[in-house]
């Protein structure tokens, strides 16, 4: 692994810390040596399947913000995510409003340590693996956790929004 553990972190990743802590999840947060921007990116620092990279993307659904949690890899397929929320309107968020809702950079967005609540979709298709790396914040941020943790600390709701 191109990883080393963090001595002084972004603010970006201090919020993510203290929402893991409080969610009572022990996981140390690692810095990666070069950036994450992508889940093959992350996957080859971390030498592991780009699969076991949950990734964070974040929709414009109807004008609100709804974080979904996916494989690394693994598209969602937008007429699924709005048919399961009843939306009209489904797109990819543009890098403004990732970083209005979420405080964070895409490329870098974490599951949690958001400045308010999103609706969180974790893909069951991440339940197949047993640890996946997720973002921390920052683009050189990650941790690892499991699909149970994910939807526990999130408050979110498993759902298979991957496309076919």
């Amino acid at each position: 692994m191109n990883v080393r553990f963090i001595e002084r972190m972004h603010p970006n990743g201090e919020r993510v810390r203290a929402a893991l802590d409080a969610a009572g999840v022990a996981s140390r947060m690692v810095e990666t040596i070069d950036p994450s921007p992508s889940a093959a990116a992350a996957a080859a620092q971390l030498d592991i399947e780009i699969e076991q990279v949950a990734n964070s993307l974040v929709f414009n659904v109807d004008g609100s913000p709804v974080l979904v949690m996916a494989c690394g890899g693994r598209r969602v397929d937008e007429r699924r995510l709005g048919a399961l929320l009843g939306a009209t309107s489904v797109a990819r968020a543009d890098a403004a409003f990732v970083r209005l809702h979420t405080g964070q950079p895409i490329g870098g967005v974490a599951p949690v340590g958001h400045p308010k609540a999103l609706r969180r979709i974790v893909d069951q298709a991440v339940a197949r693996w047993p640890v996946v790396w997720a973002a921390g914040g920052h683009p050189h941020y990650v941790f690892a956790t499991t699909f149970d943790e994910l939807v526990r600390m999130t408050h979110g709701t498993a759902h298979d929004v991957g496309a076919r």
